[in-house]
């Protein structure tokens, strides 16, 4: 029997770590570097990330000047 490698299942990641972690530790990845680059995040963007990452979102947001307790007023 041969084990043919299969790329998508190399793309989800290593066994052992679940789905949601994976994908909040990329999301907070991705959010941190479009802080830290400066982009013009809109105010409903960043609600959706504080919605989806919590408390990990509200603290980027503070490190990088963004008061994520004032969204809503933007």
């Amino acid at each position: 029997m041969v084990l043919v490698k299969d790329k998508e299942v190399e793309k989800r990641g290593q066994p052992g770590v679940s789905r949601e972690q994976r994908l909040s530790d990329e999301g907070l990845l991705r959010l941190e570097r479009q802080l830290r680059e400066g982009r013009g995040i809109s105010a409903m963007v960043l609600r959706q990330w504080v919605a989806r990452y919590g408390q990990p979102a509200k603290d980027l947001l503070r490190k990088y000047g963004r008061d994520p307790d004032d969204l809503d007023g933007q």
